[in-house]
């Protein structure tokens, strides 16, 4: 729960600096702050990925991964949903401030909350207690809240409650899984995520080359069972190699 912790203390105070200092804040400057933090991330997504023990499993986590998410196109289901939440809030509301701090509440639950990063980081913070994923995603998240509430007011930092909720209930049930995950498992999904975490400095941060990122989040439910496979077919090809 660190790392939420961290995420939403980010969100509040650059929510509040946005509130007073953010429409002063010059484009080009927002600009050049991302793509640092683009390259920064692409970077740790790499560090992440040099911690496995066989790349091997991360490709195959990766391309079957891949293949059930572009089936699934969870990508689209993620836009779409976005898409229906925001429509359903402003539906009916007036013009004015009600609906301004609606829209401010739910861009920025949406934009914190629905992403590959959030999923990840907050899986390796109920796993193994590392929150530097999300504390990644909490700079990110911090500059991005000064932007919105710049334009879309004090709404922006009541989403901290929705942060807080998903991102710590997705903790929670990831340390649960402990008792059925072992190193090796835990050590290939981390690694399947740092891939995960490129594409998605890659495409989101950067905007060198768009990724659906999202079709590839099957991948680290596979990484573990490749694990698991190998780990159970290992024993038996010795035993048939024995004279």
């Amino acid at each position: 729960m660190t790392g939420t912790l961290i995420n939403v203390a980010t969100v509040l105070i650059g929510g509040a600096l946005g509130l007073v200092f953010g429409a002063r804040l010059p484009e080009r400057v927002r600009h050049t702050v991302l793509a640092g933090l683009g390259l920064f991330t692409a970077a740790f997504g790499v560090m992440l990925f040099l911690d496995t023990g066989n790349p091997l499993i991360v490709v195959a986590s990766l391309l079957f991964g891949g293949l059930l998410g572009e089936w699934w196109d969870i990508e689209r289901g993620l836009e779409r949903l976005g898409g229906w939440l925001e429509a359903s809030a402003n539906r009916g509301q007036p013009n004015g401030d009600s609906a301004r701090f609606i829209r401010g509440f739910l861009t920025a639950s949406l934009l914190f909350c629905i992403g590959p990063m959030t999923i990840l980081g907050s899986i390796q913070d109920g796993l193994t207690g590392d929150f530097e994923l999300l504390a990644v995603k909490s700079v990110l998240d911090g500059f991005a809240a000064l932007a919105f509430a710049s334009t879309l007011g004090v709404g922006v930092l009541f989403s901290v409650i929705v942060v807080f909720s998903y991102q710590g209930a997705l903790s929670l049930l990831a340390s649960q899984a402990q008792a059925v995950l072992n190193e090796a498992m835990i050590q290939e999904m981390t690694a399947v995520g740092g891939i995960v975490i490129l594409g998605l400095a890659i495409s989101s941060l950067l905007e060198i080359k768009p990724i659906r990122t999202g079709n590839l989040l099957p991948a680290l439910l596979l990484a573990p069972i490749v694990v698991f496979l190998l780990e159970t077919i290992a024993p038996m090809i010795d035993l048939l190699r024995t004279p």
